[in-house]
């Protein structure tokens, strides 16, 4: 930790989203020591705690993307739909620095949670807006999860896959969390605008905008009108030298030699077949794309005679670019991750989490701790505000807020 704390101390955050790209955002900031304190619905709660338990996802007890997404955080289980709700939120925005939330536009209108309502509580607010497909247009108000706003629409799904093959589907949190890091970046904008005027901005960012921002290369060339090539197998490849294969043992890794000048004698040298370097068949990238069923056979031979740490030495000792491509279990084992911060661990538990994508160097970030259960912080909040006992129970008892019991209420 620097001499002056965590970067982002004294920031406070209110996430008034649910799943993952608002608040995802608040996360990464909570890493950098900003108190992010989450709104949710009572009586259950975010429904991204229970996203686990939807068919095809991986099976277990915890609801392991709470802990991702929801660590460092408090709840306060709050009904803004109810007049009294509201109160509480607008006293909480008064004291807020950013508001992310992720909410349709109907729902923004119904609960009067929009940018020009919340200023007049707080002008120096900066107001954090992730939708599906952006605020314009006829698709505003559309519903959008990543897996349609980002991946299908984007045109991804429809270029992943070989010529031999369906488009697949992508994985939770695909384009979740890159939008989540865009609007990460647009709320510090926001705090950097504000720290030169004093005045608060309304910062937005959508899932349509961010996946098109990760297939910007093929949009740019669709756009200049360029020539897209029909799919093809692995086996009968664009480019044999970027396309995945198996070593002996069964493990996956991934060439990607763009330099054919330096790399295709290297690769020749690699396998003990220097003589392909000078073979008509392949001695051009333009002859190796022609001939690219046959070469492909070459190297399934060549790399079935070793196993992968063999071919992992010598493509490190030619200066070769290659990658495994490890299954989940070795994932969560990487040593590189480990070693650069990308795991780290959750306090007071043996689990580990994903930490956010940014390092400041000189500065830690702050220890993950876990997430919190609903409404776990109500009280504390609700003390905060200036809300007297009284006051408290009676929100309480009219389900306008949620809380534990008290003797069972703990830090998240």
């Amino acid at each position: 930790m620097s001499a002056g704390g965590a970067i982002l101390d004294g920031i406070r955050v209110i996430d008034c989203g649910t799943y993952i790209a608002g608040p995802a955002a608040a996360t990464a900031l909570s890493d950098f020591g900003a108190e992010v304190i989450k709104v949710e619905r009572p009586p259950h709660g975010d429904p991204y705690r229970y996203i686990g338990r939807v068919p095809g996802m991986p099976v277990s007890e915890t609801e392991f993307c709470w802990i991702l997404d929801s660590r460092n955080k408090k709840s306060i289980a709050l009904n803004v739909a109810d007049p009294a709700g509201r109160d509480v939120l607008l006293r909480l925005v008064a004291t807020a620095d950013v508001f992310v939330t992720n909410f349709q536009p109907q729902m923004i209108a119904r609960f009067r949670i929009g940018y020009e309502e919340l200023r007049t509580v707080n002008e120096r607010l900066i107001y954090a807006g992730v939708t599906g497909y952006g605020e314009l247009g006829a698709e505003a108000e559309k519903p959008g999860y990543d897996i349609t706003a980002y991946w299908a629409r984007s045109g991804l799904m429809s270029q992943m896959h070989s010529g031999d093959a369906e488009p697949c589907l992508s994985v939770c949190g695909f384009g979740d969390h890159p939008t989540a890091m865009s609007m990460f970046g647009a709320i510090l904008l926001g705090l950097y605008h504000r720290e030169r005027t004093g005045r608060g901005l309304h910062v937005s960012t959508s899932l349509i905008a961010s996946g098109a921002w990760s297939n910007s290369c093929l949009i740019q060339a669709q756009l200049c009108g360029a020539e897209f090539l029909k799919r093809r197998t692995r086996k009968h490849p664009q480019n044999p030298t970027v396309n995945h294969y198996h070593a002996r043992d069964g493990q996956r890794f991934l060439l990607c030699l763009l330099d054919p000048h330096k790399e295709w004698e290297r690769l020749g040298r690699a396998i003990e077949r220097p003589e392909l370097a000078g073979d008509p068949r392949f001695a051009s990238p333009q002859a190796r794309r022609a001939n690219s069923a046959e070469l492909v056979a070459i190297l399934d031979a060549e790399f079935e005679r070793h196993d992968m740490a063999e071919w992992a030495r010598r493509f490190e000792e030619l200066d070769l670019v290659w990658s495994p491509v490890p299954n989940m279990d070795q994932v969560g084992r990487d040593p590189q991750m480990r070693a650069n911060g990308v795991l780290v661990p959750i306090e007071d538990s043996d689990v580990l989490t994903v930490s956010s994508p940014i390092t400041a160097h000189g500065v830690e970030k702050v220890p993950a701790r876990g997430a919190p259960g609903v409404g776990q912080h109500t009280r504390e909040v609700l003390v905060s505000l200036g809300y007297e006992e009284e006051a408290i129970r009676s929100l309480l008892d009219r389900g306008v807020a949620l809380a534990p019991p008290p003797d069972t209420e703990h830090s998240g």
